[in-house]
């Protein structure tokens, strides 16, 4: 399907009954890292799995910003006049979940992967590898990553959404900076999860899926 928002058409997924939940892939993948969780998720749920402006079917656009991305997010809850909505981001969608968040009333629950609020929360050698790949690769994608993004606890402290924050005991995001998002957020619970990377326990993983339901009890 295809939705028409903030000047951009992006390509989603709906599976699933009752409340609705929307997942935001990372950086340079698309809605179906997603496909074996939002088989269970959608068990409980309306899944809605979308592909970020510039990735997978959806609009190419540059440069790329994650505000613009999270601006899509908040259009497509309104255009849908979707509720109460359990929204989940991991790594640059857990990005977009938290700028989304911080604006919206629309979001009940709120859980991420592996965010960061600054270029410099990821660990050295990983910034320094976006860096030297954005320079050489030219790509939008690789660029917004050596930019962006520029949150601070302020923005996250407008968050009110019941929120669940979570990074892997070997993720390329900094625990200093996993810990910082999580103590900036009112009420935020956070689990750093024992022996997972960034994506070892999300990318065709039914993993998330069952943090999820545990979580949203």
């Amino acid at each position: 399907m295809i939705a028409h928002v903030n000047g951009v058409e992006l390509y989603f997924e709906k599976t699933g009954s009752g409340r609705p939940l929307l997942m935001l892939h990372g950086n340079g993948e698309d809605h179906t890292i997603f496909r074996e969780a939002a088989a269970k998720l959608s068990q409980r749920y309306t899944c809605y799995v979308l592909d970020s402006r510039g990735h997978g079917r959806s609009t190419r656009v540059a440069p790329l910003h994650y505000r613009d991305m999270a601006a899509d997010v908040l259009d497509f809850l309104e255009a849908y006049e979707l509720q109460n909505v359990l929204l989940y981001g991991f790594s640059d969608g857990g990005i977009v979940a938290l700028m989304a968040a911080a604006r919206s009333q629309r979001v009940g629950t709120l859980v991420v992967s592996g965010a960061n609020l600054t270029p410099k929360g990821v660990k050295a050698d990983v910034g320094l590898l976006i860096r030297a790949m954005a320079l050489v690769k030219k790509d939008p994608k690789w660029e917004l990553m050596a930019r962006e993004p520029d949150m601070d606890e302020a923005e996250l402290r407008r968050i009110t959404a019941k929120t669940l924050v979570l990074a892997g005991s070997k993720d390329l995001i900094r625990e200093k900076e996993t810990r910082r998002i999580a103590a900036a957020i009112p009420g935020a619970q956070l689990q750093i999860l024992e022996g997972e990377d960034h994506g070892s326990y999300i990318i065709h993983s039914e993993t998330i899926a069952d943090l999820i339901l545990n979580f949203d009890t």
